[in-house]
Protein backbone atom coordinates (compact mmCIF):
# COMPACT_ATOMS: atom_id res chain seq x y z
CA UNK A 1 0.00 0.00 0.00
CA UNK A 2 3.11 2.62 1.04
CA UNK A 3 4.15 2.06 -2.86
CA UNK A 4 0.46 2.89 -4.14
CA UNK A 5 0.36 5.87 -1.41
CA UNK A 6 4.22 7.32 -3.53
CA UNK A 7 2.93 6.80 -6.46
CA UNK A 8 -0.32 8.66 -6.11
CA UNK A 9 1.12 11.01 -4.13
CA UNK A 10 4.13 11.76 -7.03
CA UNK A 11 1.39 12.40 -9.46
CA UNK A 12 -1.06 14.35 -7.68
CA UNK A 13 2.12 16.28 -6.64
CA UNK A 14 2.80 17.29 -10.18
CA UNK A 15 -0.66 18.39 -10.84
CA UNK A 16 -0.97 20.77 -7.51
CA UNK A 17 2.81 22.33 -8.67
CA UNK A 18 1.41 22.70 -12.66
CA UNK A 19 -2.14 24.11 -10.95
CA UNK A 20 -0.05 26.77 -8.74
CA UNK A 21 2.03 27.75 -11.41
CA UNK A 22 -1.05 28.40 -13.97
CA UNK A 23 -2.97 30.49 -10.97
CA UNK A 24 0.54 32.39 -10.55
CA UNK A 25 0.64 33.06 -14.06
CA UNK A 26 -2.83 34.03 -14.77
CA UNK A 27 -3.55 30.95 -17.03
CA UNK A 28 -6.47 29.90 -14.30
CA UNK A 29 -9.03 33.03 -15.31
CA UNK A 30 -10.81 29.61 -17.51
CA UNK A 31 -11.99 28.76 -14.00
CA UNK A 32 -13.77 32.03 -13.14
CA UNK A 33 -17.38 31.79 -13.35
CA UNK A 34 -19.40 33.37 -16.09
CA UNK A 35 -22.57 34.21 -13.55
CA UNK A 36 -23.13 31.10 -11.74
CA UNK A 37 -21.61 28.56 -14.23
CA UNK A 38 -17.93 27.41 -15.20
CA UNK A 39 -16.58 27.57 -18.94
CA UNK A 40 -15.92 23.51 -18.56
CA UNK A 41 -14.35 23.07 -22.67
CA UNK A 42 -12.14 25.62 -21.25
CA UNK A 43 -11.54 23.35 -18.05
CA UNK A 44 -11.46 20.55 -19.53
CA UNK A 45 -8.31 21.47 -22.30
CA UNK A 46 -6.47 22.90 -18.71
CA UNK A 47 -7.22 19.61 -17.31
CA UNK A 48 -5.42 17.79 -20.03
CA UNK A 49 -2.37 19.69 -20.06
CA UNK A 50 -1.79 19.21 -16.19
CA UNK A 51 -3.00 16.25 -16.27
CA UNK A 52 -0.99 14.76 -18.85
CA UNK A 53 1.71 16.79 -18.25
CA UNK A 54 2.77 15.75 -14.94
CA UNK A 55 2.40 11.88 -16.16
CA UNK A 56 4.91 11.98 -19.61
CA UNK A 57 7.59 14.50 -17.11
CA UNK A 58 7.26 11.02 -15.32
CA UNK A 59 7.90 8.39 -18.15
CA UNK A 60 10.29 10.56 -19.41
CA UNK A 61 12.78 11.08 -16.31
CA UNK A 62 12.08 6.89 -15.84
CA UNK A 63 14.93 5.88 -17.14
CA UNK A 64 17.27 8.30 -15.30
CA UNK A 65 15.26 7.68 -11.61
CA UNK A 66 15.83 3.65 -12.10
CA UNK A 67 19.46 4.17 -12.75
CA UNK A 68 19.80 6.22 -9.53
CA UNK A 69 17.66 4.76 -7.05
CA UNK A 70 18.90 1.13 -7.89
CA UNK A 71 22.08 1.92 -8.78
CA UNK A 72 21.87 -0.30 -11.95
CA UNK A 73 25.27 0.25 -13.84
CA UNK A 74 24.87 -0.11 -18.19
CA UNK A 75 26.37 -2.97 -19.84
CA UNK A 76 28.80 -0.70 -21.64
CA UNK A 77 31.18 -3.33 -23.26
CA UNK A 78 30.81 -6.98 -21.58
CA UNK A 79 33.54 -7.59 -18.88
CA UNK A 80 32.31 -11.33 -17.81
CA UNK A 81 31.04 -14.52 -19.51
CA UNK A 82 27.55 -13.63 -17.09
CA UNK A 83 27.46 -9.87 -19.08
CA UNK A 84 28.16 -11.52 -22.94
CA UNK A 85 25.32 -13.83 -22.48
CA UNK A 86 22.84 -11.00 -20.87
CA UNK A 87 23.51 -8.60 -23.80
CA UNK A 88 23.68 -11.64 -26.37
CA UNK A 89 20.16 -12.64 -24.73
CA UNK A 90 18.51 -9.61 -24.88
CA UNK A 91 19.99 -8.01 -28.35
CA UNK A 92 18.46 -11.67 -30.10
CA UNK A 93 15.21 -11.17 -27.85
CA UNK A 94 14.48 -7.81 -29.04
CA UNK A 95 15.20 -8.15 -32.39
CA UNK A 96 12.79 -11.60 -32.60
CA UNK A 97 10.23 -8.59 -30.80
CA UNK A 98 10.83 -6.20 -33.30
CA UNK A 99 12.46 -3.16 -30.99
CA UNK A 100 15.47 -1.59 -30.52
CA UNK A 101 18.68 -2.38 -28.72
CA UNK A 102 17.81 -1.89 -25.38
CA UNK A 103 20.33 -0.56 -23.05
CA UNK A 104 20.85 -3.70 -20.41
CA UNK A 105 22.15 -3.10 -16.94
CA UNK A 106 22.62 -4.93 -13.44
CA UNK A 107 21.64 -3.77 -9.97
CA UNK A 108 22.92 -4.94 -6.66
CA UNK A 109 19.99 -6.67 -4.32
CA UNK A 110 19.34 -9.48 -3.07
CA UNK A 111 16.07 -9.80 -3.99
CA UNK A 112 15.07 -11.76 -7.32
CA UNK A 113 13.62 -9.23 -10.08
CA UNK A 114 14.12 -7.37 -12.62
CA UNK A 115 12.17 -4.48 -14.63
CA UNK A 116 11.99 -2.92 -17.79
CA UNK A 117 11.35 1.15 -18.58
CA UNK A 118 12.23 3.82 -20.51
CA UNK A 119 9.61 6.19 -23.16
CA UNK A 120 10.46 4.94 -26.04
CA UNK A 121 10.12 1.27 -27.48
CA UNK A 122 13.43 1.63 -29.02
CA UNK A 123 15.66 2.92 -26.48
CA UNK A 124 14.57 1.21 -23.21
CA UNK A 125 16.23 0.25 -20.31
CA UNK A 126 16.30 -3.55 -19.03
CA UNK A 127 17.47 -4.20 -15.33
CA UNK A 128 18.16 -7.26 -13.55
CA UNK A 129 19.43 -7.57 -9.65
CA UNK A 130 22.60 -9.71 -8.85
CA UNK A 131 20.10 -11.92 -6.70
CA UNK A 132 18.40 -13.37 -9.67
CA UNK A 133 21.49 -14.18 -11.37
CA UNK A 134 22.65 -16.12 -8.57
CA UNK A 135 19.49 -17.47 -7.91
CA UNK A 136 17.86 -18.52 -11.16
CA UNK A 137 18.99 -20.89 -13.84
CA UNK A 138 20.07 -19.72 -17.25
CA UNK A 139 16.83 -20.64 -18.64
CA UNK A 140 15.06 -19.27 -15.78
CA UNK A 141 16.70 -15.85 -16.66
CA UNK A 142 16.27 -15.58 -20.06
CA UNK A 143 12.29 -15.99 -19.44
CA UNK A 144 12.54 -13.16 -17.30
CA UNK A 145 14.69 -10.94 -19.99
CA UNK A 146 12.06 -11.98 -22.30
CA UNK A 147 9.06 -11.04 -20.05
CA UNK A 148 10.77 -7.56 -19.60
CA UNK A 149 11.26 -7.06 -23.55
CA UNK A 150 7.75 -7.98 -23.85
CA UNK A 151 6.77 -5.03 -21.65
CA UNK A 152 8.82 -2.83 -24.07
CA UNK A 153 7.56 -4.59 -27.04
CA UNK A 154 4.02 -4.04 -25.98
CA UNK A 155 4.67 0.15 -25.37
CA UNK A 156 3.52 -0.88 -21.64
CA UNK A 157 5.13 2.10 -20.31
CA UNK A 158 4.10 4.75 -22.68
CA UNK A 159 0.44 3.32 -22.71
CA UNK A 160 0.30 3.27 -18.37
CA UNK A 161 1.09 6.92 -18.58
CA UNK A 162 -0.95 7.66 -21.46
CA UNK A 163 -3.81 6.26 -18.81
CA UNK A 164 -2.38 7.68 -15.79
CA UNK A 165 -2.54 11.25 -17.79
CA UNK A 166 -6.30 10.43 -18.85
CA UNK A 167 -7.15 9.69 -15.34
CA UNK A 168 -5.36 12.55 -14.18
CA UNK A 169 -7.29 14.38 -16.12
CA UNK A 170 -10.68 14.25 -15.20
CA UNK A 171 -9.19 13.78 -11.69
CA UNK A 172 -7.82 17.66 -12.10
CA UNK A 173 -11.19 18.17 -14.06
CA UNK A 174 -13.89 17.01 -11.61
CA UNK A 175 -12.16 18.33 -8.09
CA UNK A 176 -12.51 21.62 -9.91
CA UNK A 177 -15.91 21.38 -10.74
CA UNK A 178 -16.79 19.60 -7.59
CA UNK A 179 -14.88 22.69 -5.44
CA UNK A 180 -17.19 25.59 -7.62
CA UNK A 181 -20.34 23.75 -6.90
CA UNK A 182 -19.88 23.29 -3.37
CA UNK A 183 -18.58 26.91 -3.00
CA UNK A 184 -21.56 28.47 -5.26
CA UNK A 185 -24.08 26.40 -3.72
CA UNK A 186 -22.84 25.85 -0.31
CA UNK A 187 -21.54 28.45 0.66
CA UNK A 188 -23.19 30.67 -1.63
CA UNK A 189 -20.18 33.06 -3.11
CA UNK A 190 -21.34 35.28 -6.02
CA UNK A 191 -17.96 36.45 -7.50
CA UNK A 192 -14.63 34.68 -8.07
CA UNK A 193 -13.84 31.86 -5.84
CA UNK A 194 -13.16 31.71 -2.00
CA UNK A 195 -11.58 29.45 0.84
CA UNK A 196 -14.23 26.66 -0.36
CA UNK A 197 -12.95 26.06 -3.61
CA UNK A 198 -9.31 25.90 -3.15
CA UNK A 199 -9.95 23.13 0.30
CA UNK A 200 -12.69 21.41 -1.68
CA UNK A 201 -11.04 21.03 -4.58
CA UNK A 202 -7.77 19.46 -2.89
CA UNK A 203 -9.38 17.00 -0.60
CA UNK A 204 -11.75 15.76 -4.09
CA UNK A 205 -8.35 15.72 -5.89
CA UNK A 206 -7.14 13.49 -3.15
CA UNK A 207 -10.31 11.19 -2.75
CA UNK A 208 -10.43 11.24 -6.86
CA UNK A 209 -6.65 10.18 -7.16
CA UNK A 210 -7.09 7.24 -5.14
CA UNK A 211 -10.03 5.77 -7.02
CA UNK A 212 -8.50 6.40 -10.28
CA UNK A 213 -5.69 4.70 -9.18
CA UNK A 214 -7.49 1.47 -9.11
CA UNK A 215 -8.38 1.90 -12.50
CA UNK A 216 -4.89 2.27 -12.96
CA UNK A 217 -3.68 -0.89 -10.97
CA UNK A 218 -6.16 -2.58 -12.94
CA UNK A 219 -4.38 -1.84 -16.67
CA UNK A 220 -1.01 -2.75 -15.24
CA UNK A 221 -2.08 -5.65 -13.78
CA UNK A 222 -3.57 -6.90 -17.42
CA UNK A 223 -0.24 -6.03 -18.81
CA UNK A 224 1.83 -8.33 -16.37
CA UNK A 225 -0.43 -11.30 -17.92
CA UNK A 226 0.13 -9.83 -21.67
CA UNK A 227 4.14 -9.82 -20.70
CA UNK A 228 4.25 -13.12 -19.18
CA UNK A 229 2.62 -14.65 -22.74
CA UNK A 230 5.01 -12.33 -24.86
CA UNK A 231 8.05 -13.98 -22.17
CA UNK A 232 6.65 -17.47 -22.92
CA UNK A 233 6.56 -16.81 -26.78
CA UNK A 234 10.28 -15.89 -27.00
CA UNK A 235 11.77 -17.96 -24.16
CA UNK A 236 9.32 -21.14 -24.15
CA UNK A 237 6.01 -21.55 -21.47
CA UNK A 238 8.16 -24.02 -19.51
CA UNK A 239 11.07 -21.70 -18.70
CA UNK A 240 8.70 -18.46 -18.37
CA UNK A 241 6.59 -20.97 -15.28
CA UNK A 242 9.90 -21.97 -13.76
CA UNK A 243 10.81 -18.77 -13.85
CA UNK A 244 7.19 -17.62 -11.71
CA UNK A 245 7.78 -20.37 -9.94
CA UNK A 246 11.14 -19.51 -8.67
CA UNK A 247 10.22 -16.17 -8.26
CA UNK A 248 7.42 -17.21 -5.33
CA UNK A 249 10.01 -18.47 -3.54
CA UNK A 250 11.22 -14.74 -2.79
CA UNK A 251 7.76 -13.29 -1.53
CA UNK A 252 9.35 -11.91 1.76
CA UNK A 253 12.74 -10.36 0.45
CA UNK A 254 13.50 -6.56 0.12
CA UNK A 255 12.15 -5.36 -3.35
CA UNK A 256 12.87 -3.08 -5.88
CA UNK A 257 12.07 0.74 -4.75
CA UNK A 258 8.67 1.78 -4.22
CA UNK A 259 8.39 4.24 -7.49
CA UNK A 260 9.90 1.64 -9.80
CA UNK A 261 7.90 -1.84 -7.83
CA UNK A 262 5.21 -1.34 -10.86
CA UNK A 263 8.04 -1.59 -13.19
CA UNK A 264 9.19 -5.11 -11.64
CA UNK A 265 8.65 -8.75 -12.68
CA UNK A 266 7.16 -9.43 -9.78
CA UNK A 267 4.67 -7.15 -7.09
CA UNK A 268 3.56 -7.49 -3.38
CA UNK A 269 0.67 -9.30 -1.97
CA UNK A 270 -2.46 -8.58 -1.00
CA UNK A 271 -6.53 -9.19 -0.42
CA UNK A 272 -9.58 -7.92 -0.26
CA UNK A 273 -9.44 -4.17 -0.82
CA UNK A 274 -5.61 -4.14 -1.36
CA UNK A 275 -6.20 -6.33 -3.95
CA UNK A 276 -7.56 -3.46 -6.05
CA UNK A 277 -4.38 -1.37 -6.02
CA UNK A 278 -1.70 -4.21 -6.79
CA UNK A 279 0.38 -3.67 -9.82
CA UNK A 280 0.79 -6.94 -10.58
CA UNK A 281 -1.34 -10.36 -10.21
CA UNK A 282 -1.08 -13.17 -7.47
CA UNK A 283 1.82 -14.99 -8.65
CA UNK A 284 0.02 -17.99 -8.13
CA UNK A 285 -2.78 -16.78 -11.05
CA UNK A 286 -0.23 -15.64 -13.84
CA UNK A 287 1.18 -19.21 -13.48
CA UNK A 288 -2.07 -20.95 -14.07
CA UNK A 289 -2.58 -18.36 -16.65
CA UNK A 290 0.14 -19.61 -18.11
CA UNK A 291 -0.63 -23.29 -17.95
CA UNK A 292 -3.84 -22.18 -19.83
CA UNK A 293 -2.15 -21.00 -22.60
Amino acid sequence: MKRIFLFLVTNIAIMLVLGIIITVFGLGNVLDEQGIGLDLGALLVLSAVVGMTGSFISLAMSKFLAKQSTGAQVIENPRSEVEQWLVGTVKRQAQAAGIGMPEVAIYDSPDMNAFATGMFRDSALVAVSTGLLRSMKREEVEAVLAHEVSHVANGDMVTLALIQGVVNTFVFFLSRVIGHVVDRVVFKTERGHGPAYWITAIIAQVVLGILASAIVMWFSRQREYRADAGGASLAGKASMIAALERLQQSVNQPHLPEQLEAFGISGGMGSGIKRLFMSHPPLSERIEVLKSL
